[in-house]
């Protein structure tokens, strides 16, 4: 059976270009809006469509802007071909960072968008147009860099009313070139809170982890594994279970094996290297803080 429920969303599109990046973060009183808003692709540009969502504006955007077509003639297109465009919202951002947005007049009240530099920022069944000025304004202040920037900018609208009738979901999806798991897709960052009281914040959390797993530290934030580091690690392997043999400050075979299985039970093989002999501090201190000293 098809959905003809509006999906109240708030929503920021956006372009890095220093990287070059596209991303959407967005959220909404409606479960799993992952699923159903964001779309971007790396060279081309992302879309997020809501409100009554029409998915096909998501592939066909993209399609288009990847052909080199601007987001507002890329908007027009996708409108002039819906017969259901007044009841959609749709933000776009192409790829050289144009962007895009547009309201239905049929779309639910409050709703809205405005767009700057690089963005599009739309809601629908919101508290008002302060919760989109809110989610510009921290866009454009917030520190950080761009998956911080797109996070500040949904909890400002959140934490200014966000969505009228109140919290469900929320999903952050930024790209680029070569950006996805061992560098085979795009797909950089792509988390999703499918259903959660406040899940604004529990997606700041997500980004959080991402950072810790596969972020990598500069040579100077490196835990040499040697002395009272290394020690603390073998208690750990005692604990646990990996290792039985005495303590020792050096990185013999038995003690490497151990942490071998350790970090790789812990996800950490990214954030290691156990023949160069360190592992990246955020990930040390992460250890130190679960496992004890």
């Amino acid at each position: 059976m098809t959905s003809t429920r509006p999906v109240a969303t708030f929503s920021i599109v956006a372009w890095d270009r220093s990287l070059p990046a596209w991303g959407i973060a967005v959220a909404s009183k409606f479960p799993a809006v992952g699923a159903v808003v964001p779309w971007a692709r790396a060279g081309a540009g992302a879309v997020a469509t809501q409100s009554y969502a029409n998915t096909t504006f998501g592939p066909r955007g993209l399609d288009r802007m990847a052909e080199g077509r601007p987001a507002q003639a890329t908007l027009d297109q996708l409108l002039a071909d819906d017969d259901g465009r007044a009841q959609r919202q749709v933000g776009l951002v192409d790829a050289s960072g144009g962007a895009a947005t547009f309201t239905g007049p049929e779309c639910l009240s409050w709703a809205g968008g405005l767009t700057g530099d690089g963005f599009a920022i739309q809601g629908n069944i919101l508290a008002g147009p302060h919760v989109v000025e809110a989610m510009a304004l921290a866009f454009g202040d917030a520190d950080g860099d761009f998956p911080d920037r797109l996070v500040a900018s949904v909890l400002a609208g959140d934490r200014a009313g966000g969505d009228r009738r109140g919290r469900q979901s929320a999903a952050l999806l930024v790209v680029r070139q070569g950006g996805g798991y061992a560098g085979w897709n795009d797909r950089w960052i792509d988390y999703r809170v499918d259903d959660h009281p406040d899940p604004v914040p529990r997606l700041i959390e997500l980004l959080d982890l991402h950072r810790l797993y596969f972020d990598q530290s500069p040579p100077d934030d490196r835990v040499p594994l040697e002395g009272e580091p290394l020690l603390i690690l073998e208690r750990m392997l005692h604990r646990l279970g990996y290792y039985r043999g005495p303590e020792t400050s050096t990185l013999g075979p038995e003690v490497r094996s151990a942490l071998r299985s350790f970090i790789g039970n812990e996800n950490f093989e990214d954030r290691s290297d156990l023949e160069a002999g360190w592992i990246d501090r955020p990930a040390f201190e992460f250890l130190v803080r679960r496992f004890g000293a």
